[in-house]
């Protein structure tokens, strides 16, 4: 799920920090609740004759069943290849033909379709999007084929792309069984198991209205489509089986690691991490700039040490993954086989530096205004205003959570973004590691970094089994 970010009411108010905090607000909206659970969010914006749409069904990764990794991120790939009395070709014909853009995607507790369509194409969209809700076809050829590509794809990136698959690994030693430790795109293994029945069956188990959001944005008459809104969706069916229940996950104490072999790897790729915090961590601002500071842009702390100064690697990064109930906190980077020891121990090395020192006062400015220069063209369209309506309903927040941002940012001092840090980001003798390297190079040295779990980077999953 996409973490909420906010809208810009004045757009000419990014020329000065303070201007900014008072021009950003949510616009208004309305909200409806049909009798069945759906929850419909609209919002009149009649600039520029398009409508952009939102729609999510709660769920998503954390609800593939036990190994069957893949499954809701499979389903949404499905929901563009037909649906209603079109084939996968008619369908993408239809959304050719009037230059409009549909399409689904999946995250860790979410399946969204997203469109942007001409104000005089809305009957077309909603059309669409119900079928793709209430009746994808699901054909048996159809499921086989991207099933099988996304394998290859997999497959293709262990040897071409280690780079993304790095917090799959990692996120998956992190959480282990947790939920949050669910890989997006499932493993070859758990993929292959996937049959057209079994990804039916979770359709029909997992949609239904009491899990849509619906959210509208754009030039359209409100009364309109709420009329058409619950003519579709009004009687449809709940959902027969539950929902997880999400705990927040408990931070790992102490050291392992996660030793990926790739015999004769040039590079070794590692992602350094521990639990992190959720979407509504109430420092959420002064954890922004912290983390825009350290490794969230290219001029930050861990490029500038490792590839800068260092020469170990090419880049460099920090992320922080929120969701509803808690994230993970990490470095991700890689280096040449022979600098593997050398680089992580620098990783490591500036992670305690920043605990315990902070970021210096001269650069928060700029990272205040990093932070407030980058989001302003990410609302700049209606789909992209409805996308936030739904994220916002999805994890129950409220107006103030995107209001108040801005200022927030502003006010963010150094003392509050070192507590920030120090709380949020793991302790030096508190991490898992995930390395992808040659084995037979690094086994013994990064034992040091605690006790290993190997496993081979041609085993059909991304968890020791």
């Amino acid at each position: 799920m996409r973490i909420p970010r906010f809208t810009v009411a004045v757009l000419a108010a990014l020329c000065c920090g303070s201007a900014l905090a008072e021009g950003v607000t949510l616009p208004a909206v309305e909200r409806v609740t049909l009798e069945n659970g759906v929850v419909l969010i609209l919002h009149e914006k009649d600039d520029v004759p398009l409508i952009g749409l939102e729609a999510s069904i709660r769920g998503g990764a954390v609800s593939d069943p036990a190994g069957l990794g893949g499954m809701a991120n499979l389903l949404a790939g499905m929901l563009e290849k037909g649906a209603g009395e079109r084939d996968a070709a008619e369908f993408a014909e239809a959304i050719d033909a009037v230059g409009g853009s549909l399409g689904a995607s999946a995250d860790l507790e979410s399946i969204a379709i997203s469109a942007e369509f001409m104000a005089r194409d809305a009957d077309l969209m909603i059309e669409l999007l119900v079928d793709m809700l209430r009746a994808p076809l699901l054909d048996d050829d159809e499921v086989r084929k991207l099933r099988d590509r996304s394998i290859d794809e997999l497959r293709a990136a262990k040897d071409s792309n280690l780079r993304l698959l790095m917090p799959i690994y990692g996120n998956g030693f992190l959480f282990a069984d947790h939920p949050y430790g669910n890989s997006l795109y499932g493993s070859e293994e758990s993929l292959e198991k996937i049959t057209p029945a079994v990804l039916r069956d979770y359709y029909n188990n997992y949609f239904g209205g009491d899990r849509l959001v619906i959210a509208v944005a754009g030039d359209f008459d409100a009364v309109a489509i709420i009329e058409k809104l619950t003519a579709a969706f009004g009687d449809w069916r709940a959902a027969s089986a539950p929902l997880p229940v999400i705990e927040p996950p408990a931070a790992t104490t102490g050291r392992r690691v996660l030793l990926v072999d790739k015999p004769g790897a040039a590079q070794s790729y590692f992602w350094i991490g521990n639990v992190g915090v959720g979407v509504n961590h109430a420092a959420r601002a002064e954890l922004d700039i912290a983390n825009t500071l350290f490794g969230g842009r290219f001029t930050s702390i861990l490029m500038d040490e490792l590839r800068t100064k260092a020469g170990l690697t090419y880049g460099a990064s920090s992320s922080l993954r929120r969701e509803a109930a808690g994230g993970s906190v990490a470095m991700i980077s890689s280096t040449k086989t022979d600098t593997s020891i050398a680089a992580i121990d620098l990783a490591v090395a500036l992670l305690a530096k920043f605990r315990d020192e902070g970021v210096p006062d001269n650069l928060i400015a700029s990272g205040k205004n990093y932070i407030l220069g980058q989001y302003a063209p990410r609302f700049e369209t209606a789909q992209q205003l409805a996308g936030e309506f739904v994220a916002i309903e999805n994890y129950g927040l409220d107006a103030s959570y995107v209001n108040n941002y801005g200022a927030a940012i502003v006010a963010a001092d150094g003392e509050a973004i070192r507590s920030v840090i120090e709380a949020v980001y793991p302790a030096s003798d508190n991490l898992v590691f995930a390395i992808i390297g040659d084995a037979d190079v690094i086994r013994e040295q990064v034992a040091k970094y605690g006790p290993v779990t190997e496993m081979a980077i041609t085993d059909p999953n991304f968890s020791p089994q």
